[in-house]
């Protein structure tokens, strides 16, 4: 998908995706209805002037027929003269896609493409860098792994490993093609040089035009092999120098692998194959950790990744069983991997005498305990869920004793929750504080800068104001919680012995800052609604009934428990001439502000009609018709009854509601399913007939809305005999009593899908 802007140099795509001058001229060339480049048709022109698009495959692994057409790799050969010149260990290539804003992975050099598979296809409003580069238009740099999780929290919890990347995009001044990201070892300073800098952005302004002409031409780009490490060695060795070099290795007394990029061993000495228990001929050509059982571990795995994309040396210690404990050292480069295998003398010793008092395991989390703990963030829906998330999940994984959330709220402090102090004043006292106040948790907040602290001392050398008020803690992590690039607060994570914070440790932690706070995020998001949900319910509901002569009412209300938990079941008593009370009950269509809204109109509506004197009938059809006025694609049901308990009668009109129920004094009781009208909202012109009604002393009449019998699998006759039943045992007694034993004794009240309103009325003599 190519977005072209007439040439009128305006940027394709903005933050919220494509800019008004854009739309219209959306242009797509050289692609299928499928989204994919056209195969190259060999009689449009000569192959050698062909550019070439990446499948994911080697050229080994390609089909023959897509071989013969790949012609000359120009991403491939961008990209690898880009790395050169930059100095850089892998990158790749990204083209916009031919149907939709997506960026699909065209090359991958330098590296396996698996290490990228969660980003093959990335869309433009993705928080990853090379979206980011193609929507401001501008090279996007990361320094290293801090940099990362601070930033770009996704990709630090996949790759927590130091290494610097740089994203641009490859565009000419009207039309995006794609975008490029080179990485470089964890070695490379933080900054990118302004060469380095100018020559990226030069290379890709090349390789843009070059893709402009192609397509201008009408030769779309043809799939590419990855491009991965050459021969490991460069020149020629002789045949006695090979002999020599295996003699070598074979007397070696411990033993070496080596392994490509893939992980695969293409050699292994006799020391390694004795020491791992396997023969020479079952390691080579497989990945080390799937050829041997006990290696079968996503930890060791991660540190091959780990001296790939850092190009450090890094070193595990994994159990032979039955107690043979082996160091495994691996030394990269950009052709793979030596590695030293040797007994962990010193390992099996510690493992012989026991732990030591005071010996703690390591508690840096790994990457598939940090993708559980996002799946754990995703089910929070308050905040206090994310409070109690991270205290259950998240803490003890990195080995916190406590933990705080911090907000804020008008340019101070807000304590968002706490566990583990064993004095809480400890942690509220910051309740409140301005943010501008010398706290290192409003530090980082308005910052957005981690803050570590090994030990007290440290701690108090910076913020001398802690040295009056200790909280029983020795070390603290100050996270910053940033999401949709804005602090949203601070994750304080408290140790109870001093702690070191590694830099691998310091980026992991950061990553799970990021996590936490989008959870935090969409979980303050869910309590403004919520608040917002009951506050505009509550005012729309009476605050409360009347004292009304000869009746005694009693009313609950339950919201639904999916969605909004609003709605629009409503109930009101109306007090009329002396003597009379009108009662309503109904239900407008819908679970949502516009339900409520509306809900709170037919209620006003209702009690206006009343007060001027209409009789049930009238009620409901100028309820109707004011339903139809307001042009409203919704309906509602009502039921209302004009109750007059000095001659023991009530008039009932309704219009499309459940029956009400009648318990007469001697504990029977009958469903009034008498006639009514349509649903209002529904005919311009209905009949709504009434019935009287019985209403000695003594009698109790339920009014109610659907939500109270209805049930996904429950059949609404045998609830409501059910509920009947119910009200014959229990019919006597106290009416608040009465009201939640209704409630609570209703089939869905504890996954409500539709909200519940109940209004009860007792006759008095």
């Amino acid at each position: 998908m190519r977005i072209d802007c007439g040439g009128m140099g305006t940027r394709p795509w903005g933050k919220d995706g494509p800019s008004p001058a854009c739309v219209a001229p959306l242009a797509v060339r050289g692609a299928t209805s499928g989204g994919r480049f056209e195969p190259w048709d060999s009689s449009r022109g000569s192959a050698e002037e062909v550019v070439g698009v990446s499948d994911g495959q080697t050229s080994a692994q390609a089909p023959a027929a897509a071989r013969t057409r790949v012609g000359r790799p120009l991403l491939s050969l961008a990209l690898a003269s880009m790395m050169d010149e930059v100095h850089a260990h892998a990158g790749g290539v990204y083209l916009l896609a031919a149907d939709e804003p997506v960026l699909e992975m065209a090359v991958m050099a330098g590296l396996p493409r698996a290490f990228a598979a969660p980003w093959e296809r990335v869309g433009l409003s993705a928080p990853i860098p090379v979206a980011e580069a193609v929507r401001e238009r501008e090279l996007v740099w990361v320094g290293g792994e801090e940099d990362m999780a601070a930033r770009f929290p996704r990709i630090a919890v996949v790759l927590p490993y130091p290494f610097a990347l740089a994203a641009l995009p490859v565009a000419t001044e009207s039309t995006v093609y794609g975008a490029i990201f080179v990485t470089w070892p964890g070695s490379h300073p933080p900054e990118l040089s302004v060469r380095d800098r100018d020559h990226l952005i030069a290379a890709c302004r090349r390789l843009a035009v070059r893709l402009e002409r192609a397509f201008e031409a009408s030769r779309p780009p043809l799939p590419e092999p990855d491009l991965l490490a050459g021969p490991a060695f460069s020149g020629s060795v002789g045949l006695f120098g090979t002999v020599e070099a295996a003699r070598m290795v074979s007397r070696l007394p411990y033993g070496l692998c080596s392994l490509d990029l893939n992980g695969r061993v293409g050699f292994a000495n006799a020391a390694a194959a004795e020491l791992i228990g396997l023969p020479v001929s079952k390691l080579l050509g497989n990945q080390l950790w799937a050829a041997v059982p006990w290696l079968n571990d996503p930890i060791y795995e991660d540190r091959y990744r780990a001296a790939l994309f850092s190009q450090q040396t890094t070193s595990f210690v994994a159990l032979r069983p039955p107690g043979d404990w082996l160091s495994f050292r691996m030394y990269p480069s950009t052709t793979g991997l030596s590695v030293r295998i040797s007994r962990a003398r010193a390992v099996a010793e510690m493992a012989r005498r026991g732990p030591e008092p005071g010996d703690r395991p390591s508690r840096l989390v790994t990457i598939s305990q940090v993708l559980s703990l996002a799946g754990a963030l995703t089910e929070a829906a308050s905040v206090q869920d994310v409070v109690q998330l991270v205290s259950d999940e998240i803490a003890p994984a990195v080995g916190s004793q406590g933990l705080v959330v911090l907000g804020s709220r008008s340019g101070r402090l807000h304590v968002l929750g706490h566990r583990g102090y064993p004095d809480p004043h400890a942690v509220e006292r910051f309740d409140g504080l301005p943010l501008a106040e010398r706290t290192p948790g409003a530090q980082v907040l308005s910052t957005g800068v981690p803050a570590f602290f090994d030990s007290r001392q440290e701690l108090e050398r910076l913020y001398p104001s802690r040295y009056a008020a200790p909280d029983g803690f020795a070390a603290w992590a100050y996270l910053p919680l940033i999401a949709s690039g804005r602090p949203v607060g601070t994750c304080v994570l408290a140790y109870a012995e001093p702690h070191t914070f590694p830099a691998d440790e310091r980026a992991v932690l950061t990553s799970l800052g990021g996590l936490i706070a989008q959870a935090l995020e969409r979980a303050q998001l869910y309590d403004a609604k919520h608040q917002l949900a009951h506050g505009l319910q509550a005012a729309l509901l009476p605050h409360s009934l009347p004292e009304l002569p000869g009746i005694e009412a009693a009313a609950r209300y339950l919201p639904a428990t999916q969605g909004m938990e609003i709605g629009g079941d409503f109930y009101d008593l109306v007090p009329m001439e002396p003597g009379l009370t009108a009662a309503v009950i109904g239900d407008v269509q819908g679970h949502n502000v516009t339900a409520a809204g509306l809900m709170g109109q037919i209620r006003t509506a209702v009690r206006a009609y009343t007060t001027v004197g209409y009789s049930p009938e009238e009620v409901m059809r100028g309820t109707n018709r004011l339903l139809i006025d307001l042009g409203s694609d919704l309906f509602a049901s009502c039921l209302y009854l004009c109750l007059d308990p000095e001659q023991g009668r009530a008039v009932m009109a309704r219009a499309g509601h459940p029956p009400p129920l009648l318990r007469r004094p001697d504990g029977r009781v009958r469903v009034l399913d008498l006639a009514g009208g349509p649903l209002l909202g529904i005919d311009g012109s209905p009949t709504y007939p009434t019935a009287e009604v019985d209403l000695t002393p003594g009698c109790v009449l339920v009014l109610y809305t659907d939500g109270l019998i209805e049930s996904p699998g429950v059949d609404i006759e045998d609830a409501l005999a059910d509920l009947g039943q119910l009200l014959a045992q229990a019919g006597d007694r106290p009416l608040d009593e009465l009201a939640d034993l209704l409630v609570q004794h209703s089939v869905s009240v504890r996954d409500r899908v539709d909200d519940v309103a109940l209004l009860l009325l007792r006759a008095r003599g």
